[in-house]
């Protein structure tokens, strides 16, 4: 398979899949304009898109959705409340289009894809596992924290894109309003980069595994510091890095580690 990140972070989010014979995005949250220019860049035409799967409707995972089934007649998955609550915001789309995940299962060609719910302020957010063969890449983003079904999931990836949302210092003492700190804070709101660096701990198995940080704040976090206090949690707890785990970062403004596995 092929896994690569578009954008990642509080402005935006949207990570391609390609296998064999598939190829999906996950959520597209900026303009259609961005993520048309973001697959060109990485060498795939939009119109090739066979599907989009939606995590929840916040408008950073939205954005773009309606704009590219419309004008490349692309499927768009999501469940039932999440249809109710972002159908307002991406406009008419056409009844063939719109596909309601009920039994948390999607086949699309060579690709099985297993929904599962995940802790965050939306109605019914998703992550998703995506396998090929015995290939498994897993998106785990916009969770306040990671239940035991999560990691469960999480253990069996081979690629994983994982929330390192923000420094908790950085939020505490930065310029949000306190009831936004709050949210973010808690079980329905982000991971901190301490809380990543954790959970990584907990799904590392023995098995090879690429994790990407990502969706990472503009306000409260930057990347050497996410990158970093992974790093430390992870080599404190005698983790080898590039031989029980490769961290790298995704980007926010464009196409990342196109990893093909």
């Amino acid at each position: 398979m092929i896994f690569c990140p578009l954008y990642s972070g509080s402005s935006g989010n949207s990570i391609f899949l390609a296998s064999h014979s598939a190829k999906i995005l996950i959520d597209a949250g900026l303009s259609g304009k961005s993520i048309e220019k973001a697959l060109v860049k990485i060498g795939y035409n939009p119109n090739e898109i066979d599907a989009i799967l939606v995590t929840h409707e916040h408008i950073d995972h939205i954005k773009g959705v309606g704009v590219l089934s419309r004008k490349y007649n692309i499927p768009i998955y999501a469940n039932s409340l999440t249809w109710k609550a972002m159908i307002k915001c991406i406009g008419k789309i056409k009844e063939n289009n719109i596909k309601i995940i009920s039994n948390n299962y999607i086949n699309i060609k060579d690709m099985d894809i297993t929904s599962y719910s995940i802790s965050h302020d939306a109605v019914d957010p998703y992550g998703y596992a995506i396998n090929c063969g015995n290939k498994r890449a897993c998106v785990a983003t916009d969770l306040g924290f990671i239940s035991e079904r999560t990691k469960s999931i999480l253990k069996n990836s081979d690629v994983l894109l994982l929330e390192s949302n923000h420094d908790v210092e950085m939020l505490k003492f930065g310029p949000y309003p306190y009831e936004l700190k709050r949210r973010i804070l808690s079980k329905i709101g982000h991971l901190s980069n301490d809380d990543c660096g954790k959970a990584i701990l907990d799904i590392l198995n023995g098995r090879f595994k690429r994790i990407i940080l990502g969706h990472l704040s503009k306000t409260n976090n930057y990347p050497e510091l996410a990158y970093q206090t992974v790093v430390t949690t992870l080599n404190e707890a005698g983790v080898k890095l590039n031989i029980d785990v490769n961290i790298s970062m995704a980007k926010r403004d464009g196409p990342s580690n196109f990893i093909n596995f």
